[in-house]
């Protein structure tokens, strides 16, 4: 096994960003690859004018690449927010506003993955009151998310980098996703594994793998320290996705690192271009 066996897809809010976002899509398919994923891409909008999201359907489907990944509002990502749906207030309202619209973007480009941030924690708020409102906002996505047969991912982010943000373990995560499922009834919740991320909370990843494959629903990954391509740290990634494989995960594996001093096209040296194209 290896990485020619893997199913990848490139996250275009991360890769590809020295170009305007309706040219990535079509940037990713020179590159080789068949399959993108994306954060929601209008940071001061969760409902968006409708040709900006036609504009940018058809960016993805003159392309010729499949959406297999989308967020839902997360607020300012990149920035100093790592979701909304935790947050009250106005936050919140923004995160319920954007479900439908995301869900509706979702289902017109037949992406069956809608990943949610769960939010910082926000100082003087009970910490109790954020959860059940995180709760509330993550059972109607997943309602959302299963009107258009899709997934509803709950991701762990990594402490040193996201400090305010609560889910900095796999077991923090997976908890949620059982909860989702438990309180939504629908089964439909999963685990966003990001390897980068969990290495960087110092989590025995093998161990991870071993428990939590069967509950995964999308993998992502980078290397470690740096964040960048397979190969520029010490991450052992080709070993990790191979178990993966062999714990039963058959889904995608999201290149969400960063290309480092170079166009974005350079930085996919390390996959043999014959393995770009999704199978």
């Amino acid at each position: 096994m290896g990485f020619a066996d893997q199913r990848f897809n490139v996250n275009l809010s991360i890769l590809f960003t020295e170009l305007p976002l309706l040219e990535r899509p079509a940037a990713a398919a020179a590159a080789g690859f068949t399959a993108v994923e994306l954060w929601w891409p209008w940071i001061d909008s969760p409902t968006p004018e409708r040709a900006a999201t036609d504009a940018l359907k058809k960016a993805i489907e003159d392309a010729g690449v499949q959406l297999t990944g989308l967020n839902l509002y997360a607020g300012r990502l990149p920035g100093p927010d790592r979701g909304a749906l935790s947050v009250p207030g106005e936050e919140s309202e923004r995160f319920r506003a954007n479900i439908d619209v995301a869900a509706e973007l979702a289902r017109s480009l037949g992406c069956t993955a809608l990943n949610a941030l769960y939010g910082n924690r926000v100082e003087g708020v009970d910490p109790a009151e954020q959860d059940a409102l995180a709760l509330d906002n993550l059972v109607l996505a997943a309602r959302a998310a299963d009107r258009i047969g899709a997934i509803l991912l709950v991701e762990a982010l990594n402490k040193p980098e996201s400090p305010l943000y609560p889910l900095v373990s796999a077991p923090a995560a997976v908890e949620v996703v059982d909860k989702v499922n438990a309180a939504s009834g629908l089964g439909n919740a999963r685990f966003l594994m990001d390897l980068y991320h969990l290495s960087m909370n110092g989590e025995d990843l093998p161990s991870v793998i071993e428990r939590y494959a069967a509950r995964t629903g999308h993998v992502q990954i980078a290397d470690n320290p740096g964040r960048g391509a397979p190969g520029t740290g010490s991450l052992p990634l080709e070993d990790l996705l191979d178990q993966l494989g062999k714990a039963g995960y058959d889904g995608w594996v999201g290149l969400e690192y960063k290309p480092g001093d170079r166009p974005s096209a350079e930085a996919f040296g390390w996959l043999p271009a014959a393995a770009r194209a999704a199978r």
